[in-house]
């Protein structure tokens, strides 16, 4: 009588594989943050690893007229920071570019 080896099975393997490939899974957080007097803060968390991140600062800084930068946050991994409250305009942006659906959104603040 022979042991026969099962073969190995990963019953999450078509999980990581989604119905749009170019579309990341998961939500992203867009807050806003309070610093002295008027000026604000919006930050952008949850944007998926494979986009290049400083790219996409660089278009938005653009589009939108203010300044930002990537940070390394050490709770929320990398996070786009941009001055201004732009979080409707990012909001916009995001889904027009095809990097997350509206529904992946969630919109902190005020």
């Amino acid at each position: 009588m022979s042991i026969q080896n099962l073969n190995t099975f990963d019953p999450f393997a078509d999980a990581s594989k989604g119905a749009d490939d170019d579309v990341q899974d998961g939500l992203v957080h867009i807050r806003i943050q309070q610093r002295n007097g008027r000026k604000t803060l919006t930050t952008v968390q949850g944007l998926s690893s494979e986009y290049d991140l400083k790219k996409i600062v660089r278009a938005c800084k653009k589009e939108f007229a203010c300044n930002g930068t990537v940070i390394d946050h050490p709770e929320y991994g990398e996070v786009l920071q941009l001055q201004g409250d732009q979080r409707e305009n990012i909001c916009q942006w995001l889904t027009k570019a095809g990097l997350a659906k509206p529904d992946q959104l969630k919109v902190h603040g005020f």
